[in-house]
């Protein structure tokens, strides 16, 4: 299988079918020259590579990929992903760099991609922490699905690590490259999470290249029964991931924007055009999974212990309740806090003053809050 995977590697849907004809690999590199040109065509420039030689280097990298902790998962074998499988345009075979690479792809696992822009915006990252900490407050642990990249991606991969939801990195390059380099760490803590995963369907020492990044979106989309565009431009990574994950006829949600605003641009479109749900809120998207929502734990409350012995509790006590005001009304105005909280105006700018320079919130020169997820 991992032989007819890096043949048809830019063909998945050639691979499909023979898997299809034949039930497996092994018949097709049975065949003889006359064969494969009745089934491929006379002019397959395929029929060449169904050789004894593809074998041979298919079983070279198998091993290199064992001792890196790579396995190979077939289609149609155990850890392949049943809802990958149903798709045309699935690849013969995934490669997948986990501590528990037979559970992480298991079929009854609720996968659901996250997905957007690099860009992402203060909104944005806002909405992504929100979407994934409400997934996580369910109970059902669905996995979070991803493409490692900067902004939507790699936000969605470390809020469900923080949150302790598993999470798979669908990756542009082969297993024992991470693109981009910044995100080697992450990518470690992914894969060395059990139930979580690296995978790939391109073979080691590919690197990254740009037709790769959007072939790969085709994995994300179609593993998953659901797929939640944060942010996107007109044109993105993140379009194609939902329209395809439109075309696989699954769940496709999108986070409204403001309109003309470019990074909601994408968002707003799907949404238009009835190919996606839009997100308005927390509970409306979980239970429009399935799930059920469940309040807020406070989770984003100070903890006590970081201001022990420093604030008195009065302080620490009106601080958690500024975040959790900020969490629920997305870029409030110090003004707006200090009559909400019914507190002098100076009072509110201190305690917001503080948990902007612990990293808890960020200001804008508006004066208006956001939430920081601490690191």
């Amino acid at each position: 299988m991992c032989a007819l995977n890096r043949i048809f590697g830019y063909a998945p849907r050639i691979a499909s079918a023979l898997l299809d004809c034949f039930g497996s690999a092994a018949p097709v590199f049975r065949m003889g020259k006359d064969e494969l040109r009745e089934v491929l065509g006379p002019g397959s420039k395929y029929a060449a590579e169904i050789c004894a030689r593809s074998l041979d280097m298919a079983a070279a990298e198998l091993e290199e990929a064992g001792r890196m902790g790579v396995e190979f998962r077939g289609r149609g074998e155990a850890g392949y992903p049943a809802l990958l499988a149903e798709c045309e345009d699935a690849p013969a075979g995934l490669y997948v760099r986990s501590d528990a690479p037979s559970a992480c792809l298991a079929a009854e696992r609720d996968c659901i991609a996250i997905v957007g822009t690099r860009d992402i915006t203060p909104y944005g990252k806002e909405w992504c922490t929100r979407i994934v900490d409400a997934l996580a407050g369910t109970g059902k642990n669905p996995v979070i699905v991803s493409g490692l990249a900067y902004g939507t991606d790699i936000t969605a991969h470390r809020t469900a690590l923080e949150d302790g939801l598993d999470t798979i990195a669908v990756m542009a390059t082969g297993a024992d490259t991470v693109y981009p380099p910044a995100h080697r760490g992450d990518a470690m803590k992914i894969a060395g999470k059990a139930g979580s995963a690296l995978i790939t369907d391109y073979p080691l020492h590919t690197k990254a290249i740009a037709i790769n990044f959007i072939r790969r979106n085709r994995i994300i989309a179609g593993m998953c029964r659901a797929t939640i565009l944060i942010e996107s431009r007109s044109k993105g990574g993140g379009m194609i991931t939902a329209s395809q994950a439109f075309s696989y006829n699954r769940d496709v949600f999108a986070l409204p924007g403001r309109a003309g605003d470019p990074f909601s641009a994408g968002c707003n479109s799907l949404i238009r055009s009835g190919c996606a749900a839009p997100v308005t809120s927390e509970r409306d998207l979980v239970e429009s999974l399935g799930f059920i929502f469940r309040k807020e734990s406070g989770k984003h409350a100070v903890p006590s212990e970081y201001y022990s012995g420093v604030m008195d509790k009065d302080s620490v006590g009106t601080m958690s309740r500024i975040l959790l005001l900020i969490r629920k009304n997305r870029r409030m105005s110090l003004d707006e806090l200090a009559e909400a909280t019914a507190l002098p105006f100076g009072t509110v700018a201190e305690l917001c003053g503080i948990l902007e320079t612990d990293g808890f919130i960020s200001i804008d020169l508006m004066q208006r809050c956001t939430i920081n997820r601490k690191k």
